[in-house]
């Protein structure tokens, strides 16, 4: 399957993900790829502004994508995210698969599509907090 990255449909999400090819109902979509850290040291680059690409599997195991713009799967947006458009709604979620975080497709998507992937309310809950209280720095 063939993924390219380009603007998102999403207003102001930045770049988003997309399929050049057809994707059945349950494949798996891409891996999602970065260094593998651990949480207090997450928490560090927190504070340097060096997040944003993070996916928790555990305390022990982080996948920051941060430093790795080569990886696609970090490019994939939450269309229930904070800009939302009409008619668009996520064909994805996130599997972990042992020591792996996959994305993982929820439907058929057809090729020319932008894969959408659910972050949780709980992600969301804690953006709503931090920009509620002033702790947003972008």
């Amino acid at each position: 399957m063939a993924l390219i990255v380009k603007k998102s449909q999403l207003p102001n999400a930045g770049k988003g993900l997309y399929t050049s090819t057809p994707i059945k109902k349950g494949a798996q979509v891409i891996e999602y790829l970065g260094e593998i850290i651990n949480w207090k040291e997450y928490e560090k680059r927190v504070l340097e502004n060096k997040d944003g690409y993070l996916f928790f599997i555990n305390n022990k195991i982080c996948i920051d994508a941060f430093p790795t713009p080569q990886h696609k799967a970090r490019y994939a947006n939450d269309a229930a995210g904070l800009s939302r458009v009409k008619g668009l709604k996520n064909n994805c979620d996130y599997e972990i698969v042992g020591k792996k975080c996959f994305i993982v497709s929820r439907r058929d998507i057809e090729a020319g599509e932008e894969i959408f992937v659910n972050y949780t309310k709980e992600y969301w809950d804690c953006v709503r907090y931090n920009i509620k209280h002033g702790f947003n720095k972008k």
